[in-house]
């Protein structure tokens, strides 16, 4: 901290303290007048940034820990690894998941992203048997939350598992809103919240809600928030501000089909079906299902909007 006139500024560090690594810093200038906001915005933004910089620090960590014999939390964060970093390693991050879950069945986070990796399989079109993974997604779902206390990491992806899945989406919402009440700081929770609200048909709150998530934590990953960026302004029918945020969300996870989806259907209905069509071919070289068919999407109109252009632009394509 230092002081001049009547001005301070604040510089905080994380640091790794095996490596000396340098895993986030951030410096707060503010006057000695407003101190007390100052305070606040230095927690906020410090406890916004710890959940996703640790759980990176630890995923790194323990993916290179060399032993078979993992307990139910290290299988977890294993899972964890690959959940972030490619929608093809979700069927392997669901099979330790569940050898996690094995190990500890009241383990409730490894509950709540084996549900999730039921969901991303489905989204994605990775699914073998999409009856089963749907129902054994929901079930570790309800599971979760059976277990889930005040943990807002397991309240958060628990609703949003369960609101893909056609769950109450009023209901769900209720429950990320809890877990951001345990949680204000929690920027993942911002993020999914983001989301359930672009699937309730609400976009402008979807667009604030990962507006938060992306100012707790600007530097970590926390979501598909560009992808939810970009979704909320399509369904808003603002396209021309959905296209550049679908091709950084593209960019941000390349294995992710319904941006490809979204980003196409845009530009279908824009006009720029060229375009369209070098999406579908993009899509179709990551998954066979070029139309979409778990639409998580509440509103009529929505699921129109999508379903249209990109039957335009995959009949372009064909």
């Amino acid at each position: 901290m230092r002081k001049a006139g009547s001005r301070v500024r604040i510089t905080a560090q994380l640091i790794d303290a095996l490596s000396g690594a340098h895993l986030w810093a951030d410096r707060f200038d503010g006057s000695l007048a407003d101190v007390f906001d100052l305070q606040d915005k230095v927690a906020s933004s410090v406890a916004g940034v710890i959940e996703p910089a640790l759980q990176a620090a630890e995923t790194v960590l323990w993916s290179a820990w060399p032993t078979n014999d993992l307990s139910a939390y290290d299988l977890y964060l294993r899972a964890y690894e690959m959940v972030w970093s490619s929608g093809a390693q979700i069927s392997q991050a669901l099979g330790l998941m569940e050898q996690a879950i094995e190990r500890d069945p009241r383990c409730g986070p490894a509950l709540a992203f084996a549900a999730l990796c039921c969901h991303r399989l489905l989204l994605d079109g990775r699914s073998n048997d999409p009856v089963a993974d749907r129902r054994k997604g929901a079930d570790f779902a309800k599971r979760a939350l059976e277990v889930a206390g005040e943990d807002p990491v397991v309240l958060a992806y628990a609703a949003l598992v369960l609101a893909s899945f056609g769950d109450d989406i009023g209901t769900m919402i209720g429950l990320v809103d809890r877990a951001l009440a345990l949680n204000p700081n929690y920027a993942r929770g911002w993020s999914i919240s983001g989301l359930l609200r672009l699937w309730a048909g609400e976009p402008d709150i979807a667009i604030d809600h990962v507006d938060v998530a992306l100012q707790l934590s600007p530097r970590a990953r926390v979501g598909p928030s560009l992808l939810i960026l970009g979704g909320a302004h399509f369904f808003s029918r603002r396209f021309d501000e959905a296209v550049p945020k679908l091709l950084l969300g593209i960019q941000d996870d390349p294995s992710f089909p319904i941006a490809y989806q979204i980003l196409a259907a845009c530009y279908a209905h824009m006009g720029r079906l060229d375009e369209a069509r070098a999406i579908v071919a993009k899509l179709r070289a990551i998954t066979p299902q070029v139309m979409q068919t778990h639409l998580p999407f509440r509103r009529p109109e929505d699921r129109e909007l999508l379903l249209s252009g990109l039957g335009l632009a995959a009949g372009e394509a064909t």
